[in-house]
């Protein structure tokens, strides 16, 4: 059927493997590794990165090509964000951020949200703080309840961990938590600039919101969490151990 000599066939079945073949052996073995090393949240582009690090020259297209051809897909992320709506009688402050994620130093410009786990003991609740400059998650909190002892506990630890200056601008939405008078003086005590998404704009919030995104789809969505305890011990494990101190950051390089 397809003109092919009997000795041609054979010739071919004996030959040895071409450099460009033994090459792909080699290096779908170093996928394999690191795709299962980053817990499977790697796709192409990152495990292309993890590969010149190790002095390994493989474009994207191959690096992507090898992934299909053993079945390595990641996560995808989420594509949806959702918002939060203004609460009536809320005084909210500027939106001083303006959606200028980018600064030149540390501790210039944090933002701040929460989000929620389903667990088999019922809803837990994280809130995060990042700074812009590095995307590290500078304080974080975990609870049964999404008040504002939640976000202000965050609020703490990122103050222990990096002690800011006075001109730092903390950016969030105008949600209950945020707009709490307690958790306003602690930030006007210590001459801290407060910055508020528009009412309803998750892209005013775009950092927090892919944060998000990425906990959700490397961590929360790949567990079933029985208990409360659990989904902490897991999240907590997830954001100091992988994301702030071994995962590749895209807006980073």
């Amino acid at each position: 059927m397809l003109g092919v000599s009997v000795s041609g066939y054979y010739a071919w079945l004996g030959r040895e493997p071409s450099a460009h073949e033994r090459e792909d052996g080699i290096l779908s073995t170093h996928i394999l590794r690191i795709f299962h090393a980053k817990r499977g949240v790697y796709g192409s582009p990152r495990i292309q990165m993890e590969l010149r690090d190790l002095g390994l020259r493989c474009s994207r297209e191959r690096t992507a090509r090898l992934m299909r051809e053993m079945d390595l897909v990641a996560k995808p992320k989420r594509r949806s964000p959702v918002g939060t709506k203004r609460r009536k009688g809320v005084t909210a402050a500027p939106n001083l951020l303006n959606r200028n994620f980018q600064t030149e130093r540390p501790n210039s410009k944090w933002v701040s949200d929460t989000t929620y786990v389903w667990t088999g003991e019922g809803w837990w609740y994280v809130a995060v703080v990042l700074d812009l400059f590095s995307r590290l998650v500078v304080g974080w909190a975990m609870g049964p309840h999404n008040d504002e002892e939640l976000v202000r506990n965050a609020f703490e630890m990122a103050l222990l961990r990096r002690s800011p200056p006075r001109e730092l601008l903390v950016h969030s939405d105008q949600g209950s938590t945020y707009t709490a008078t307690r958790y306003l003086t602690r930030l006007a005590s210590l001459g801290i600039v407060v910055s508020m998404s528009a009412a309803g704009d998750c892209y005013d919030n775009a950092v927090m919101e892919s944060f998000f995104s990425t906990l959700k789809g490397e961590c929360i969505e790949r567990s079933s969490f029985e208990s409360r305890s659990q989904a902490r011990q897991d999240i907590f494990e997830y954001i100091e151990c992988f994301y702030n101190r071994e995962r590749r950051h895209s807006t980073l390089n």
